[in-house]
């Protein structure tokens, strides 16, 4: 999996303080999506170990207290991403038990696969639904169009 960017201090992708990782890999490239740049999964930088461990040394930092972990892109849920997501939840759940987990993607939880399922089944909050452009209004928290539906899963 390739990651577009990363964010260790983050105050918009959530509620409270967070690290937010943006993936590589779309598949739905909805019109209007501010993260275009993301869709190609090719692009961005190699989500390794050393990048994992990096997410779970900010997380666990003291010095700035993270809420928990947002994952966006992209699309984590995105087939290719899969293996790498689920290997991060389960981490983070097992070294972070106290820290939420929150994720964005285009696919609809009635939709998902077994192996996307996998990964939910670690996440505290899934944002769901594609973005549509008609549907944009930016006084949404969380969400950039009214079809989309914030699940609180735990």
């Amino acid at each position: 999996m390739n990651y577009h960017q990363y964010f260790p201090v983050d105050v918009i992708n959530g509620p409270g303080t967070r690290a937010t990782l943006f993936v590589s890999g779309c598949v739905h490239q909805c019109r209007g999506c501010y993260n275009q740049s993301t869709w190609n999964p090719c692009h961005g930088h190699e989500f390794d170990l050393q990048m994992q461990d990096q997410v779970l040394r900010d997380l666990k930092d003291t010095r700035i207290k993270r809420r928990g972990l947002s994952l966006s892109g992209g699309d984590p849920l995105f087939p290719a991403n899969l293996t790498a997501i689920l290997a991060l939840v389960k981490r983070v759940k097992t070294e972070c038990p106290e820290k939420d987990i929150w994720l964005w993607s285009g696919y609809r939880l009635d939709e998902l696969s077994d192996a996307q399922k996998a990964v939910i089944a670690y996440v505290d909050v899934l944002v769901d639904g594609k973005f549509e452009q008609a549907l944009a209004d930016p006084s949404l928290q969380f969400k950039g169009s009214s079809n989309q539906v914030i699940h609180c899963l735990t």
